[in-house]
């Protein structure tokens, strides 16, 4: 998708400094964060929300990447959030997970 945000930090066409990436998806720090950590793992290839995903093996990847992300970041414990649609909190339209940690506020 041309216009979608996270599609264009995935394909590295704002130079956003990735915490992780690999084939599948990259990690980074949220511009807006809700936490003293918060990072988001959001796959290259565009899925609008996870009702769109239909690969198992990416939701394994993904989680797979929160996994990673907590163990880079050294984090002991965190929260995972996946807002679904806009009811649900979803702002970008383009799957991801949010990892947060620390003082969390409002999630």
């Amino acid at each position: 998708m041309t216009d979608c945000i996270f599609c264009k930090i995935a394909n590295g066409e704002f130079n956003t400094p990735f915490i992780i990436e690999t084939d599948d998806y990259v990690v980074f720090r949220d511009i807006n964060p809700k936490a003293d950590t918060h990072v988001l793992v959001v796959p290259k290839q565009h899925y609008e929300s996870l009702t769109e995903l239909e690969d198992e093996s990416l939701l394994g990847k993904l989680l797979g990447g929160v996994k990673k992300a907590a163990k880079e970041l050294g984090l002991k414990s965190y929260k995972t959030v996946i807002n679904t649609g806009k009811e649900a909190g979803q702002e970008v339209f383009h799957l991801h997970i949010h990892v947060l940690s620390g003082n969390i506020k409002g999630v």
